[in-house]
């Protein structure tokens, strides 16, 4: 991930100590946070310093690395802060798993990072087929670098393709409440692919529209039959590409699939706190007055994905 001419990772390890970008500062900002302690960790997660299924659970990794002489306290901490990526619970096993075996713990989890991102880079390798020279692109929440310590999944795909010297144009949309398409944004720019940021309701315009070829989210958990659990308003982007005849992939770790769960029915949908929709980078929009709800995901029905991009390839159908 290029910022300024500088490469970066959305979190790395200096000895003992792990250092984030701050997402909440982001675009306007570049900031680093330091973790010293699982605690830190956690409030990385929980308050989203940290984003994206993949990043949370490399953040968990190095929180159970932080903690090692309690594994227990370390697992039951971290597993409390999102309840619905499941990259964060794999973490918590795989790290468990290790410290178990009598691995050192920051080996262990820089080894779990390393994996991780020759997974995203073969995500990007594989879906870049699906993008031919100027394809027009819609995204919807950040599935980049920052939400997956490097390459990204969605934009893992945008990255490869640009590599290929591919001409593209994306749609991110803004993700409200949070606005992770800034996000998104603050990436392609950085990478000089071609995009505007748009509305999350000015979505269905476009694609009924015929200006978008393509849709590409990524996901924070995938039940057994193919549902997605992925970023709120993904579900909404999924039945406007099946109306419109457009093709809706997700890219995704294989890791992000939970084969306890059935079904997307059965995934935990997290509700954050409603100050998120009264407040944008501080400044207050929303009456306090006003009720409000803020789940932070949906569901997307297998039956409306087009396909899945995953380090192994692409797959029409999960099962």
């Amino acid at each position: 991930m290029k910022y300024q001419g500088k490469d970066y990772k959305a979190l790395w390890r200096e000895g003992d100590q792990i250092r984030f970008i701050d997402q909440r500062r982001l675009p306007f900002t570049f900031e680093i946070y330091t973790a010293r302690t699982v605690d830190d960790v956690a409030f990385a997660i929980k308050d989203m310093i940290v984003r994206g299924a993949p990043a949370i659970g490399a953040a968990a990794a190095y929180g159970m690395a932080l903690n090692s002489h309690d594994p227990k306290r370390a697992a039951q901490l971290l597993e409390s802060t999102r309840p619905t990526a499941h990259d964060l619970f794999y973490a918590v096993r795989y790290m468990s798993h290790a410290l178990n075996k009598g691995e050192d713990p920051f080996i262990a989890a820089d080894q779990y990072i390393e994996e991780l991102l020759r997974r995203c880079q073969k995500i990007g390798e594989h879906g870049a087929q699906l993008i031919s020279d100027g394809t027009r692109i819609l995204t919807h929440c950040n599935a980049g670098a920052l939400a997956t310590v490097d390459h990204g999944t969605a934009l893992a795909v945008l990255r490869e393709a640009h590599r290929q010297d591919k001409k593209m144009y994306v749609y991110a949309d803004e993700t409200r409440p949070r606005l992770q398409g800034l996000l998104t944004a603050w990436e392609l720019f950085h990478e000089g692919i071609p995009f505007s940021l748009i509305a999350d309701n000015a979505a269905g315009y476009y694609l009924n529209k015929g200006d978008i070829d393509f849709v590409i989210v990524g996901a924070d958990r995938i039940a057994k039959n193919g549902d997605v659990a992925n970023k709120i308003g993904t579900y909404e982007k999924a039945v406007l590409a099946h109306y419109n005849e457009i093709p809706f992939y997700v890219a995704a770790p294989e890791n992000t699939y939970d084969p306890t769960l059935l079904q997307g029915t059965q995934i935990v949908i997290e509700e954050r706190l409603g100050n998120e929709l009264k407040e944008t980078h501080g400044a207050r929009i929303i009456p306090d007055w006003v009720p409000v709800k803020n789940p932070a995901f949906d569901i997307t029905p297998h039956h409306l994905i087009s396909g899945y991009i995953t380090e192994n390839g692409i797959r029409k159908t999960w099962q």
